[in-house]
């Protein structure tokens, strides 16, 4: 069993603390993405769990085993890095293999394990390839399989996709699905990229400065945000965030425009209280090109700025109390800059946090 589980774990470059005493349980099978920014922490949490960085303070354990003072080479683990760490002068067949022989693994058991890697990849006909004579996929792929052939308890993935283009990207997050399916491990997968997280995770974990924000599955991240952090990083186009106050029962933005207080909010906020309105613009839809009308709904008239036809749907850009909001159109239609539409509002997906904290006034 690969359990990994992170208790208080602590990184220190001399007195800069770097991350913040986080705590994290992973489950023996399971994917989990940790997402964030740049400088958020989450490629040194991978490499003190790979054993790359020690950990200045806390317990990491891989199964029941305390990892924290034990080499990578003894945790049992294969890491993926994002520049692929192929040998050159060796042919896919021999990458393939090389840490193996260095094991002193029998050479028929060498070869079993290359050949199963190879065709779980669709890596046959490269076998005798270079690296320099594949593509950026290709090479991905024998990363992949080299990290396979060590039939490891975990495997870990360090922005593997970042060096591809848009649409190697997307074909190669298929392939490290499929991988995971066919091959039964603990998968920790970090990107800055929430559409990767999205796309990939079992379960998303959250990361700022060094902290962990959130933890949960990607719908659960991506309707439930803890603050707005976690409520502007994931999702794409990001939530539309808009500074308001509560009043009579209203969420009145700085320009006097109001929307009512969502019905499933109403108790968790207080007269006067300063708010943060969130919204997607999948619920900021013009009438009749979106959301049907629903019982907790509103509309409001807006002006667009600016509109980008994306195929099947458009993105408007309006203007809501100074603040850029997005709103979408599912449907290509040329809309002209200066257009006034009503937009249906769906209240009853909306969010509202606390101006002050930035936390959800769902967050108890």
């Amino acid at each position: 069993m690969a359990e990994i589980t992170l208790n208080n774990v602590i990184k220190r470059y001399g007195k800069v603390e770097v991350v913040h005493g986080i705590n994290l349980d992973i489950a023996h099978n399971e994917f989990v993405v940790l997402v964030g920014p740049s400088g958020c922490g989450k490629s040194t949490t991978l490499r003190m769990i790979a054993g790359l960085e020690d950990i200045s303070d806390g317990v990491i354990s891989i199964g029941p085993e305390v990892v924290n003072d034990l080499p990578p080479r003894k945790r049992n683990i294969s890491m993926v890095f994002q520049n692929y760490a192929l040998y050159p002068h060796m042919s896919v067949r021999e990458n393939l293999g090389f840490g193996l022989k260095i094991a002193k693994m029998a050479k028929a058991q060498v070869t079993e394990r290359v050949n199963e890697a190879a065709d779980i990849l669709g890596l046959d006909e490269l076998m005798e390839r270079t690296p320099a004579e594949l593509s950026g996929g290709q090479r991905q792929r024998v990363a992949m399989g080299r990290a396979i052939v060590r039939h490891p308890e975990a495997f870990l993935f360090d922005e593997p996709l970042s060096n591809l283009d848009a649409k190697l990207r997307v074909q190669m997050r298929t392939e490290i699905k499929k991988l995971h399916q066919k091959v039964k491990t603990t998968v920790v997968y970090v990107t800055h990229d929430q559409v990767e997280a999205m796309t990939l995770a079992d379960r998303i974990v959250v990361m700022k400065d060094g902290y962990i924000e959130q933890v949960g599955t990607p719908m659960e991240v991506f309707n439930h945000p803890v603050n707005t952090f976690v409520a502007s990083f994931i999702g794409s186009p990001p939530m539309n965030l808009l500074p308001a106050t509560i009043k009579g029962g209203q969420v009145v933005f700085t320009d006097g425009k109001s929307l009512p207080v969502p019905t499933r909010l109403a108790d968790r906020v207080s007269e006067g209280q300063e708010v943060v309105f969130g919204l997607r613009p999948d619920d900021l839809t013009p009438v009749g090109h979106g959301i049907a009308e629903s019982g907790d709904s509103a509309r409001m008239t807006l002006d667009v700025v600016l509109s980008e036809l994306l195929g099947t749907e458009t993105i408007l850009y309006t203007n809501i109390a100074g603040q850029e909001a997005q709103g979408k159109m599912f449907g290509a239609r040329n809309v002209e800059p200066g257009e006034t539409l009503k937009f249906d509002v769906a209240m009853d997906r909306a969010h509202l946090f606390d101006a002050a904290t930035g936390k959800s006034v769902r967050v108890d």
